[in-house]
């Protein structure tokens, strides 16, 4: 029997901490728009741009582009291979974390 990596279901994909903390905010929200994960990430807008863009191309979000008034407004939700992954991702933390 051939021994399991303790790190096998860590997501490549949420290891930098803008991708974790989209991910987070978009777990326990409905959705969230640019300026919102920007001001509670602490992102710049390019930086915040290419992590969200990332989790676009993984199918782990979905943009939505409208435009309130004259102003566009971009936000986020998960999709539901996002939500398994990072809900697969954060279990592999904790029991690393757990490891005794």
């Amino acid at each position: 029997m051939t021994k399991m990596s303790i790190i096998t279901n860590i997501n490549k994909a949420f290891d930098h901490r803008i991708r974790l903390g989209i991910m987070s905010i978009l777990m326990v929200n409905e959705y969230a728009d640019f300026n919102m994960l920007k001001e509670l990430i602490g992102a710049t807008d390019g930086n915040l741009a290419s992590h969200t863009k990332a989790l676009e191309n993984a199918d782990y979000i979905k943009v939505e582009k409208q435009f309130i008034g004259r102003k566009p407004n971009t936000r986020y939700s998960t999709t539901k291979v996002g939500r398994a992954a990072f809900k697969k991702h954060i279990e592999a933390l904790e029991k690393l974390i757990n490891k005794k």
